[in-house]
């Protein structure tokens, strides 16, 4: 049956490498499969927000990417057309962000993996997945030109994305479904400096997000709501173009840039998965996907690589039930994501806000604390039911009412 591991990781990019990592560096023997070789493109909102990056800087891995020249982001702007809120989007410990290229990314997790110990290996389709009695015991798959092998261990760990053919295998309960809300499509852009900021630009119906990334360029992404999907499709380059109108003063920047490369993006279905069952896990995207516009993504994808670590190891030790120690990670995960889910899926929607919230965002402007907290509740950093909850608001507003302090931002 060939050799046995501890846990096989189908998938390596943002949320496998680090999972087999730290399991690796637990002691563990894994083995980690990817369909795709290294470095390789995915499509991506690139965004590691803060709390990820404190994540690399716990592994070891944020000296590695510095390395690399990606541009540190310190400042989210979001532009509504009136006015602008710009504020600071981490915490002392970890203030900025970064959008790397994912062929650098994922290329840095998958050598660090290897680096842990992991047996990786990539161009490799996995073309089933094992059961027995009810539960999941390995692969069966094959490296291009190779013979089809078979592989068994303890947990076989699906982070192969949306697609995930762990999850297509056992079927989990799929549930706070939404359908896809947002058709984004993205592209890069040379001279196109953004001087350390990450800026939104809202406008009715519409709206565009641009961040420097590797090589001197800039990711400018931008969408409509699903329902114009269809007839958008049959000219998007023109309805993409057509997105930087709305904002005359980037419109003006970005005449003086150079488009590299051609236009990608897809929508994005909205759904949590159940991530465990007998034998398995899911993470990342294959667990609990959301529309990219919060740019959310790879800290999902890290949060769920260290906790899943932590609750598989109690269980491979034997310290306590895969059930129970599976159940409160379960359980944990839907209390610390949801918020932000039905943040996201709301913004998705690209409905203009309540009279209430406009009033809100009205008060934030020219409040620095504030719009460091809203920066930081777009990053993720701050959950949105602390920065929304009535204590935070009404802080808000009776500052808004204070002389001299209510200013603009621009």
């Amino acid at each position: 049956m060939g050799k046995e591991y501890q846990a096989i990781v189908v998938g390596a990019r943002c949320a496998g490498s680090p999972i087999a990592m730290l399991l690796a560096r637990r002691g563990y023997r894994v083995l980690m499969v990817d369909r795709a070789s290294f470095p390789s493109d995915t499509l991506s909102t690139h965004v590691v927000q803060p709390l990820a990056v404190a994540a690399l800087s716990r592994w070891g891995l944020l000296d590695r990417l510095l390395e690399t020249g990606v541009p540190p982001i310190d400042t989210y702007a979001f532009n509504f057309g009136p006015f602008t809120i710009a504020g600071a989007p981490g915490t002392q410990d970890a203030p900025v962000a970064y959008c790397p290229r994912r062929t650098v990314l994922d290329k840095l997790l998958v050598d660090a993996a290897a680096e842990a110990g992991v047996e990786t290996r990539e161009d490799f389709t996995v073309e089933q997945i094992l059961t027995e009695d009810g539960g999941v015991v390995g692969i069966k798959g094959r490296s291009t030109g190779g013979d089809v092998v078979t592989e068994r261990a303890d947990i076989v760990v699906g982070a192969d994305g949306r697609n995930s053919i762990v999850a297509e295998t056992v079927r989990p309960e799929k549930y706070n479904q939404r359908p896809p809300l947002l058709a984004p499509y993205y592209a890069y852009w040379s001279d196109l400096p953004m001087d350390g900021r990450f800026e939104t630009y809202i406008r009715p119906s519409r709206g565009f997000a641009a961040a420097q990334t590797h090589d001197g360029l800039t990711m400018v992404v931008g969408g409509w709501p699903y329902a114009e999907y269809a007839t958008n499709k049959t000219n998007i380059e023109a309805s993409y173009l057509k997105l930087f109108e709305l904002a005359p003063e980037f419109a003006d920047r970005l005449g003086g840039a150079k488009r590299e490369g051609r236009l990608v993006g897809a929508p994005t279905p909205n759904f949590f998965r159940k991530p465990y069952g007998r034998g398995w896990v899911l993470i990342g995207d294959a667990s609990y996907l959301k529309d990219p516009i919060t740019a959310q993504g790879i800290n999902d994808a890290f949060r769920d690589a260290d906790r899943c670590t932590a609750a598989l190891d109690e269980c491979l030790t034997g310290t306590r039930s895969f059930e129970a120690v599976m159940g409160d990670y379960h359980r944990a995960r839907d209390a610390g994501v949801l918020p932000m889910y039905e943040f996201t899926c709301q913004l998705a929607t690209l409905e203009p806000p309540p009279v209430e919230m406009q009033q809100l965002f009205g008060a934030i402007c020219g409040n620095q604390r504030a719009m460091d907290g809203f920066a930081q509740m777009n990053a993720g950093t701050v959950s949105p039911s602390e920065f929304f909850s009535r204590e935070n608001i009404r802080e808000i507003m009776a500052a808004a009412e204070e002389p001299g302090l209510h200013g603009r931002s621009t």
